[in-house]
């Protein structure tokens, strides 16, 4: 069947627009503007995610939502080395929050994408099984 979730199961290229299209809707909703590297970052995070927790099916949440969101945070350095320091596009600057790593990533936004991963694990296994 096309169309619908059934295809994200094995569809890569919908599960990347899918997260890329999620994550800049989340940005726009909290900070009220996103950026179209933060809808690459969006699309590879939401792809490793769904991996990651299609392969941990038989973790609790709480691990599956720690390591979720130490995958999230690693995507966000590596994006922000990237976007903001080596191109210097001015996406993000987490420099002026605390325990801040070169102003890419920080301990505030780390819980939080450790939250954001109990909604994302539970829909990731909604969608593997439609």
């Amino acid at each position: 069947m096309y169309g619908g979730f059934m295809t994200f199961k094995k569809n890569k290229k919908e599960l990347f627009v899918f997260g890329g299209i999620g994550y800049g809707l989340l940005e726009i909703l909290w900070r009220g503007k996103t950026h179209w590297s933060m809808l690459l970052t969006g699309g590879l995070c939401f792809l490793a995610l769904f991996r990651l927790f299609e392969r941990a099916e038989g973790f609790s949440l709480k691990v599956k939502c720690v390591v979720g969101g130490a995958v999230i945070t690693s995507f966000e350095f590596v994006s922000g080395c990237l976007f903001n320091r080596l191109l210097r596009l001015n996406v993000w600057d987490y420099s002026h929050n605390h325990f801040n790593i070169k102003g890419q990533i920080c301990a505030l936004y780390s819980f939080l994408w450790t939250m954001l991963c109990v909604p994302v694990s539970l829909l990731c296994k909604k969608m593997r099984r439609l």
